[in-house]
């Protein structure tokens, strides 16, 4: 049974909708998280993954940038492997090295014995009312879930890789191994989906982390096909569904096929060049991005004029009918070294009406 709520001038619900927003939406990818000195405190001796699976917890950490930043949407507390250690893979994130696998999965073997996430996952349920119950009706809360290539290149590297060596193998050298494994790992991240959109988040974002390190072609041949299959899944829900990778602006036209109406875009490419990508293949979509985070760093003045800059390009794309909308964001996500002060700042700046003015059409 969904707990969906009504959301009302939800200024991100809007955009992601194609409707003019009485604001422009922003966010920023790891909004929650260590640049900010509350969290540091909350989490002092609780590992991250456990942090994950306590509702108190995870709905605090969650709510913490929505109260000192004003950002429009929170974004639930997550890890990408939380829906494998729910589903009862044997995975820990290890401090200054990311996640790894007890166990790598390499062979026809291996996939058959990869558990399969087919239940809800009561503490992320329990900790998305807790969020909800805190929010005002403008503010969203986006669900959150990685996609199936990312999880899968964990799984077969055993963790983080620099150049995914093993999973690029495997892809082309055993297809059908390959193949299994995505279709497993579809199964598990839909469920976790349904977690959170039954327990009534107002949109969704698939992030594939490791996308950037392939050719188009083997997008199109290896990937595509599971994250269309994922947001085919999702679509009766009605929520927004947004779509994000990292060093992508070769894939953007080929992940929009995927079926999101919101297209993240990271900061290599300007936000005008990125809708011309996506508009090619797929039409029209919501772009979201795309200041480079480490532009935090640089002053008022910087920022002000970065954000000008991309809203203006925001703005040409919608004019020129390549968008839909605009939501600003980062083009990845907030630095841990991070001024809260400059965050704070950045999202003001944004929402200032002329700035606003300059980023939708009239």
């Amino acid at each position: 049974m969904s707990a969906r709520r009504t959301v009302v001038d939800a200024p991100l619900v809007d955009a992601a909708l194609g409707r003019t927003p009485s604001r422009m939406p922003v966010w920023f990818m790891r909004q929650a998280g260590r640049s900010l000195p509350e969290y540091r405190k909350v989490r002092e001796g609780i590992s991250m993954l456990d942090s994950c699976f306590r509702p108190e917890l995870l709905a605090e950490i969650t709510l913490q940038p929505v109260r000192r930043h004003d950002v429009d949407a929170a974004i639930l507390f997550s890890d990408i492997v939380v829906p494998l250690k729910a589903a009862g893979v044997e995975v820990d994130i290890v401090a200054g090295r990311g996640p790894v696998m007890e166990r790598p999965v390499r062979s026809t073997e291996d996939v058959q014995a990869l558990p399969i996430l087919d239940h809800d996952v009561p503490e992320v349920a329990e900790g998305i009312a807790g969020i909800l119950a805190e929010l005002s009706p403008q503010q969203a809360l986006i669900g959150f879930a990685g996609a199936p290539f990312t999880l899968a290149s964990y799984l077969i590297e055993g963790g983080p890789s620099k150049n995914h060596e093993r999973t690029k193998a495997l892809m082309h050298a055993q297809p059908h191994v390959w193949h299994a494994l995505m279709n497993r790992l579809c199964s598990t991240i839909e469920a976790f989906l349904r977690t959170q959109i039954d327990a009534g988040v107002d949109a969704v974002q698939l992030f594939d982390s490791w996308a950037g390190f392939l050719t188009k072609r083997d997008y199109r041949t290896f990937v595509l096909p599971y994250s269309q299959r994922i947001f085919d899944e999702i679509a009766a829900s009605g929520i927004p569904r947004i779509h994000f990778g990292v060093g992508t602006g070769e894939l953007l036209g080929a992940m929009a096929e995927a079926g999101s109406e919101v297209m993240g875009v990271d900061w290599r490419v300007p936000l005008d060049q990125a809708a011309h990508r996506i508009y090619a293949t797929s039409g029209p979509k919501v772009l979201q991005g795309n200041l480079d985070p480490a532009l935090l760093h640089a002053g008022r003045e910087v920022v002000r004029e970065e954000i000008a800059r991309i809203c203006e390009e925001g703005r040409r794309a919608q004019a020129e009918g390549l968008a839909r909308g605009h939501i600003f964001n980062l083009g990845h996500g907030v630095l841990p070294t991070t001024p809260p002060e400059a965050i704070t700042e950045a999202v003001d700046l944004i929402h200032r009406e002329g700035v606003f003015r300059s980023c939708v059409m009239p």
